[in-house]
């Protein structure tokens, strides 16, 4: 069978061929790539080539299938595991396999086995680990924004609490507590907003801070406090930028306790340090933005660490059970991972997308793998709807979805694009 993909011959080195797949052997499974949201992670492979660690060093002569977030058809299945998986269903995966202490992952290190592809083959690790799930919700694009989401879960369950006298971690946010997401009207931070208000441990307080008006505007627009308030959650958005003193005003908001979680969602050094200086006691601060910068550091207050009992933690993806949590969540309509997308496009845009993706504005780049459409912002529907009647449908439906791709935007895309 042919594939068309995109695979990574080398630093900023990126090709959208057709190729032919081998047959299958009996513990591997053929698939259908439906969907792939493209990742910062895809990027920064991208640009450093073999010298990342996950991609081979003779990736020149054997290149990759990069994307690692995506979700499609199981087509056929080898003898191993048709007790386990049938054709005609959808998938889902998590792309941290970690086997046997390799590094190798989907999208950086296989062959056959990736996102930004048509049809891709599943590897036998990867169904040992547990790492193919069933998926039955309602479209293709919910599954790929999992992993996406189960990085956010994960954060959540891996910041910890304590007790004096005690030497226990508490894991996960506090419940009823006090928490803060800086920078955090990007796409991951409006997972976080959505995963705060939804999920079966919330806070009371939820303070939200960026420096992007547009952005804000954006996030309450999605998020109202009258559906936070449903939640239990009092919900504040805020612009720092322009605050005289930033930290005084988020102590403030808090009736100067300060908070008990903070996650920071932008590698920059003010940024981390105003986390730290607005943690209360037993304050735990994730790191949830991945620099690029081998020695990026800011300061802390150690006297806080000492006699406050603050600490720091940081997360980086999330496990399979997170991802199940997402998924399942998703299915039952309690989150909704649209909120991280402004981007559609199809496979031939990926290459250019995925090298340039820190230039692109916005959020989530979601992309079709069996469709050719250049890269185009969900806002500018409308405008591209003045000549292009496909474009017009689908700014109609999305204008009735309060501005978010939806399953009908999808199917109305999967049928109408070629």
């Amino acid at each position: 069978m042919k594939t068309r993909a995109v695979r990574l011959y080398g630093a900023n080195d990126l090709r959208l061929e057709e190729f032919e797949l081998p047959e299958i052997k009996e513990d591997e499974i053929l698939v259908e790539v439906i969907s792939d949201s493209i990742c910062m992670s895809t990027y920064k492979c991208a640009i450093l080539g073999e010298k990342h660690k996950r991609v081979p060093e003779d990736v020149y002569e054997n290149p990759v299938i990069i994307g690692h977030e995506f979700a499609g058809n199981i087509i056929k299945v080898g003898e191993k595991w048709k007790h386990q998986f049938k054709p005609g269903t959808k998938f889902a995966q998590q792309p941290a396999l970690n086997y046997k202490g390799s590094m190798a992952s989907p999208g950086y290190s296989y062959k056959y086995f990736g996102g930004d592809t048509t049809y891709a083959i599943i590897p036998p690790e990867v169904m040992e680990l547990g790492c193919l799930l069933n998926y039955e919700g309602d479209s293709y694009y919910e599954a790929s924004l999992a992993e996406p989401m189960s990085c956010i879960i994960g954060a959540f369950h891996a910041n910890y609490h304590t007790k004096m006298g005690k030497y226990t971690h508490y894991m996960g946010i506090k419940e009823g507590g006090k928490l803060a997401i800086l920078a955090g009207a990007g796409p991951m931070g409006l997972g976080a907003i959505d995963y705060a208000l939804h999920c079966d441990r919330r806070p009371k307080l939820l303070v939200v801070s960026d420096v992007d008006d547009t952005r804000l505007k954006r996030a309450q627009k999605i998020f109202t406090q009258e559906e936070a308030k449903k939640c239990g959650v009092k919900l504040i958005f805020v612009n720092t930028k322009d605050l005289k003193d930033p930290v005084r005003h988020l102590i403030e908001l808090t009736g100067g306790t300060g908070f008990d979680d903070v996650f920071v969602f932008a590698p920059v050094k003010a940024v981390v340090e105003q986390g730290d200086k607005i943690l209360g006691r037993d304050g735990c601060l994730n790191f949830f933005a991945g620099p690029t910068d081998t020695s990026f550091s800011g300061e802390i207050n150690y006297y806080n660490v000492h006699y406050a009992s603050t600490h720091i933690m940081g997360t980086t993806g999330g496990n399979t059970d997170d991802l199940i949590e997402s998924l399942r969540l998703t299915e039952k309509k309690k989150i909704n991972p649209a909120v991280m997308v402004t981007h559609i496009g199809g496979l031939n845009c990926v290459a250019e997308t995925t090298l340039n993706l820190p230039k692109i504005p916005g959020g989530k780049k979601l992309v079709y793998t069996h469709i050719d459409m250049e890269l185009t912002a969900i806002e500018d529907f409308k405008e591209k709807g003045k000549k292009e009647i496909r474009f017009k449908k689908l700014a109609e439906i999305i204008e009735k979805n309060n501005g978010l791709w939806c399953a009908e935007a999808e199917k109305y895309l999967l049928e109408n694009w070629k």
